[in-house]
């Protein structure tokens, strides 16, 4: 059984992650109500409000993801990669939104404390969704990495969150307990609700920069470059390759480059080699979509040509 567990992770999509993610955070949404319901602790109903946060972030993030896998069509050739940076600025939002009503809730009960009711009840409570939360979290950010989904994620640092969330309440609460301040309990809400706000703010700027076309992170590009520069000596500086461009999109990574080739050789064999160079590329990268131009050796393209002259002029105007 053990060794079958981890086969079974494996086979699970990005849509059955967020499906299991609906139904723990409407687990943890019970439990952690039911924990503010008993104790009447402002930092259990700030820990209760994120996880309606995220519950909508993971239903989102679930209709997100089914658009993100349709097929290239007529009106979107490039695909629907992008959706999926949609779902992890809409669940950022959703953070921040849920940070200003924590701190707010927060800032009420500081100036009217009130003693706090059954706390072991409601400890137990607030633990118990914890681990729910952690476990989940763990396996979704293992997933992101094998389907490079952005959207899980997204989700699953939100988990996190709330899962250091809870354990910094269930601790306040402790202290609160201990020492009878009973001020501890809105202090460590407005703690949670800073930390919530970070983290929100975090995933917003991530889905912008993705939103933006941002270029591949420098760990695949130093694999591309490797390739590149390994083919290049071994053809024995017949053939270079430049103008290297790169973006990602959700699951996919896309470059762009131009492939240099002696004049003499037949376009029957540019276009084996060429061939050749994309697919090595995309076996290095997994979900790299590689696009190469054939040029012969010393050529450029009108852009870059157009290009070099703009540039010649901003120099000329530029310089005294």
């Amino acid at each position: 059984m053990p060794s079958a567990m981890p086969t079974f992770l494996a086979r699970m999509t990005p849509h059955h992650w967020l499906k299991v993610s609906i139904v723990v955070a409407l687990l943890t949404i019970v439990l952690k109500t039911l924990a503010w319901w008993i104790t009447d602790s402002v930092g259990l109903l700030s820990d209760a409000l994120e996880s309606f946060v995220n519950l909508a972030g993971a239903m989102f993030a679930l209709v997100m993801v089914t658009v993100a896998a349709r097929p290239a069509d007529k009106d979107h050739p490039f695909g629907h990669h992008k959706a999926e940076y949609f779902s992890s600025g809409f669940e950022g939002i959703l953070v921040v939104g849920a940070a200003a009503a924590i701190f707010w809730a927060a800032v009420l009960r500081l100036m009217h404390p009130q003693p706090l009711q059954q706390l072991t009840w409601g400890l137990g409570l607030a633990m118990l969704s914890a681990v729910f939360n952690g476990v989940l979290a763990w396996g979704m950010f293992r997933a992101a990495r094998t389907h490079r989904s952005v959207a899980l994620e997204g989700d699953a640092m939100h988990l996190f969150t709330d899962v250091w969330t809870s354990v910094g309440v269930v601790l306040g609460l402790v202290a609160a307990g201990v020492t009878g301040w009973h001020w501890l309990d809105p202090v460590v809400a407005l703690v949670v609700a800073i930390n919530i706000f970070k983290e929100g703010s975090v995933l917003v700027w991530k889905s912008s920069q993705g939103l933006m076309d941002g270029a591949l992170a420098p760990e695949p590009l130093a694999r591309i470059n490797a390739l590149l520069e390994r083919y290049a000596r071994a053809s024995e500086g017949a053939v270079r390759f430049d103008s290297l461009t790169s973006r990602r999109a959700g699951a996919r990574s896309f470059v762009q480059l131009h492939m240099h080739v002696p004049e003499g050789w037949t376009l029957g064999r540019a276009a084996t080699e060429r061939a050749t160079v994309e697919a090595e590329l995309m076996a290095t990268v997994p979900g790299l979509v590689a696009t190469i131009e054939l040029l012969p050796v010393g050529a450029s393209t009108i852009f870059e040509q157009t290009e070099a002259q703009a540039q010649e002029l901003l120099n000329t105007e530029v310089a005294p």
